[in-house]
């Protein structure tokens, strides 16, 4: 099957209409967006709701026999999530937000949460591994939420333990995972820090997830997808990395450009990035 991959949009309207453009050419049969898909809501003068329906979802009305599967992630305000979940009643998209849904004869799992970050949105972020925040990171309990959230889940969930829960849902070498965060200290993970440091201790440049790094070398799932780290490629110039027999793809760009992974679930190896 052919698929496309797209992440970090960030209701840039310009960047929608070009995945408009490269679906019609491609003629896909999946299309995944990878999280981050919402503007700052602040630099658009419309309300967010309605551009999340006029210049977003209305955008998939033109492709009935396409699937989307569209996860949110950490620079989305979940308050808005409501907007997908009715989106894919409306079967309009697959919301894939910790959850499985067949898709042929694989399966497409989604999971939006990233380790603590330095951001102070924390709809979408968890501890990782452990009740751990690393240099320059605000701790999940602190921050600012738009939904309410049990503190519980807040303080002693983790990123490893929903993983481990979502292993349950399907047969993990026949799974699809669609990540917003990339697995830690590989080339999808870079981020430009370099000589950076909080009270003089080192900021470490690699901002993945520990427990997605280890998820995929442990269960080895068909394939990854992965976005969030915007510079990597252009730091790292690689946007794709293999974890023993698992491919990992990264749609993640700095540029004005929208960045699209085309793939074949039978023929992985050849799959290619292009800008547009």
């Amino acid at each position: 099957m052919k698929c496309l991959f797209v992440t970090d949009l960030h209701g840039d309207k310009r960047k929608f209409d070009k995945l408009v453009k490269i679906i019609k050419k491609e003629k896909p049969q999946g299309v995944f967006i990878g999280g981050d898909v919402l503007p700052n809501q602040f630099k658009i003068k419309k309300n967010m709701d309605e551009f999340i329906e006029k210049n977003i979802l209305d955008k998939f009305t033109l492709f009935n026999k396409i699937k989307f599967f569209i996860i949110l992630g950490n620079d989305d305000p979940r308050i808005f999530e409501t907007h997908f979940i009715d989106a894919e009643k409306r079967k309009l998209i697959y919301y894939m937000s910790n959850k499985t849904v067949k898709f042929d004869n694989y399966f497409v799992t989604g999971y939006s949460y990233i380790p603590p970050s330095p951001f102070q949105l924390k709809d979408w972020e968890k501890y990782d591994v452990s009740r751990f925040n690393d240099v320059g990171a605000i701790s999940p309990e602190e921050g600012y939420r738009t939904v309410k959230i049990p503190i519980d889940e807040i303080r002693y969930s983790t990123i490893s333990e929903d993983l481990e829960k979502l292993t349950h849902n399907s047969p993990v070498d026949k799974t699809i995972f669609l990540f917003h965060c990339p697995p830690y200290k590989t080339k999808l993970d870079r981020a430009a820090l370099d000589g950076k440091k909080v009270d003089h201790a080192p900021i470490d440049v690699h901002v993945g997830s520990i427990a997605i790094k280890r998820f995929i070398e442990k269960k080895q799932p068909f394939l990854t997808l992965h976005g969030h780290v915007h510079e990597t490629v252009s730091l790292t110039g690689k946007w794709m990395e293999k974890i023993r027999n698992t491919y990992c793809f990264s749609a993640s760009h700095n540029g004005d450009e929208l960045a699209v992974i085309i793939f074949n679930t039978e023929n992985l190896e050849d799959a290619k990035r292009i800008l547009i």
